[in-house]
């Protein structure tokens, strides 16, 4: 563990031995902060400056506004949109980009606040969500939302939500929200009265007003609404969303497709031969007629934020 996450957890269990209630409070402004941007890599610079450069405008956490960085590349009607994860950055998708360009994709990725280009001071799964949806205005229906991680849980989300997609893909995704709450508590060492009451502030924090905001942040409660298509690769070799995940997600989604790869472990994967020649095989496919599941309109005016 580095001196920041000592140190955070230091002060989480310290509050915590207070009063579980402050142990959270210390807690959660850590959740959501990044500790670094990631770096572009040397090859993927060249795909990078190629792209063309815009913003749209988020909330954010503060709620004040964020202008995200939105690289785009290719054009037409059929757009296949990246979602990068926590810690990641549109970058990470170079390989992925240049082969669905070369395919006659118009391709959209974009930095999440407080990630790649994007200045902003935290983050969390809303942002992924308010992205989605902006992107979803500006260019209409999506012919596919890749999802690396973090992002695949946002794109499962956001499909559950209503999101206008024929096709999803999930690379490295946890199956539910309460996972990272998990493994946050292992990193900052802190006991399970402090995680209870970081999960109450959380859930106020971000979610305000709705009943069980972890409901919404479920795609093994809220599976994708049927006709929507589910592509899910995982590497038994992942240190960082366990295996495991992809059961998950499968079970509650009985007709995905899925690739099990081996020996790439969790960033990796999204520059090896298996993963893209199943996404580009993928999003060829004839698009599926989306049919809304029965509760899928109620479900979709419920998690509306206020």
């Amino acid at each position: 563990m580095n001196l920041a996450l000592s140190t955070a957890g230091a002060l989480v269990r310290t509050g915590g031995r207070l009063s579980p209630e402050l142990g959270a409070a210390i807690a959660l402004p850590f959740f959501a902060r990044i500790a670094r941007t990631r770096p572009v890599t040397a090859g993927a610079q060249d795909t990078m400056w190629a792209a063309r450069r815009s913003t749209v405008r988020i909330p954010g956490l503060t709620r004040r506004g964020v202008d995200v960085v939105v690289y785009e590349w290719g054009a037409g009607d059929d757009v296949v949109v990246l979602a990068h994860g926590w810690d990641g950055r549109a970058s990470q998708f170079a390989v992925l980009v240049r082969d669905l360009v070369a395919e006659g994709y118009h391709v959209v990725a974009f930095d999440a606040p407080a990630h790649g280009d994007t200045i902003a001071r935290g983050s969390y799964l809303i942002d992924w969500l308010d992205i989605l949806e902006a992107i979803q205005r500006r260019f209409g229906r999506l012919n596919t939302v890749v999802g690396h991680s973090f992002g695949g849980l946002a794109t499962l989300v956001a499909a559950a939500d209503g999101l206008t997609v024929d096709r999803a893909v999930t690379v490295a995704a946890p199956a539910d929200a309460d996972l990272l709450l998990r493994q946050f508590q292992t990193m900052l060492r802190f006991d399970d009265r402090t995680a209870a009451a970081l999960r109450v502030r959380f859930a106020e924090h971000y979610f305000p007003g709705h009943r069980d905001p972890f409901a919404r942040l479920s795609p093994v409660r809220r599976p994708v609404p049927r006709g929507v298509r589910l592509l899910a690769v995982h590497d038994e070799a992942d240190r960082v969303v366990p295996f495991g995940e992809l059961s998950r997600i499968t079970g509650a989604n009985p007709g995905a497709e899925v690739v099990e790869t081996r020996g790439l472990g969790h960033n990796r994967v999204l520059e090896s031969d298996v993963f893209l020649d199943a996404v580009l095989e993928f999003v060829a496919e004839p698009a599926p007629v989306a049919v809304p599941g029965p509760d899928q309109a109620e479900a979709a005016a419920q998690f509306s934020r206020p």
